[in-house]
């Protein structure tokens, strides 16, 4: 639109092509929010049928459809940005010959993104974590919440939630894969019966393995674990099911204790001795 008439700036020309250009930019950005809404619940509702129909975990199936979301809204966004460009007449043939000009200058700074995405891509291919997984990745350690294709969100169990660089992550300790190891250490007084002590852990165990169904192996005392500097410590081991460990060792120690008061053996405590020297 020509803003100069008969040598003078046309300011009415110019707020006409603001008020139509802002309305043109108002009416995109509204589609742009009704449908990345509309697209992102599509996608969540294809996958999780696809889940079903392919008897995919339900791990997998979280890991899919939070990438398949992560990749439509870098999609939706280089649309609508693309449209506004439209919109204000500007070209964007000369913008993307020129970004790729900037982009092969700083095409060795960029290194760090190429790797970020190739590692993402084969942690997913060769399925190392999924979403909802107790992991140590990348120096964090927590629960997967979700794998872009740049960074990995891992939660601590703090509540922190860690944003992890997909190249950092070398190494993976994937800990939700297979049954976990519950693990409880418990110590009597030395003066107390060893066999008795161990005939009423075990009594324990047994209870637990009849009727807490989060043990899919033991539990059972293993025995002497080490001489302490005032008690004997007595092993208890068994395997649950993934995430329950934590919770079943708490359970394990509430009820061991109780059945060792019952018992009258003496779980030791630290005593301090005093003495004092009077001058006669």
């Amino acid at each position: 639109m020509d803003f100069m008439k008969d040598g003078e700036f046309n300011m009415g020309g110019l707020l006409e092509a603001v008020i139509t250009g802002g309305l043109k930019i108002g009416l995109v950005l509204i589609v742009f929010l009704i449908v990345s809404p509309i697209g992102k619940k599509i996608i969540t509702s294809s996958i999780q049928k696809a889940g079903k129909k392919q008897k995919i975990s339900e791990g997998r199936s979280k890991t899919l459809e939070k990438l398949s979301i992560n990749v439509y809204s870098y999609v939706l966004g280089f649309i609508l940005i693309a449209t506004i460009f439209g919109l204000l007449n500007i070209d964007l043939a000369p913008l993307i010959a020129g970004a790729g000009i900037i982009g092969l200058a700083i095409g060795f700074g960029a290194q760090g993104l190429v790797s970020d995405i190739v590692t993402g891509f084969f942690l997913l291919i060769e399925k190392q974590i999924e979403v909802d997984e107790y992991v140590t990745a990348g120096g964090m350690n927590g629960v997967v919440e979700e794998i872009g294709l740049r960074t990995t969100q891992i939660r601590s169990f703090d509540g922190t939630l860690n944003f992890v660089p997909n190249r950092h992550i070398s190494t993976v300790s994937n800990h939700s894969r297979g049954n976990m190891r519950a693990l409880v250490d418990i110590g009597i007084a030395y003066g107390e019966n060893i066999d008795e002590a161990m005939k009423v852990l075990q009594q324990v165990c047994d209870e637990f393995a009849q009727n807490d169904n989060r043990f899919k192996d033991g539990p059972n005392v293993l025995g002497v674990q080490t001489l302490g500097s005032s008690d004997v410590v007595l092993r208890v081991l068994g395997h649950t099911e993934n995430m329950q460990q934590w919770a079943v060792e708490r359970d394990l120690r509430k009820r061991m204790k109780e059945a060792l008061d019952a018992a009258g053996i003496e779980i030791p405590f630290p005593h301090q001795v005093y003495i004092e020297k009077k001058e006669d």
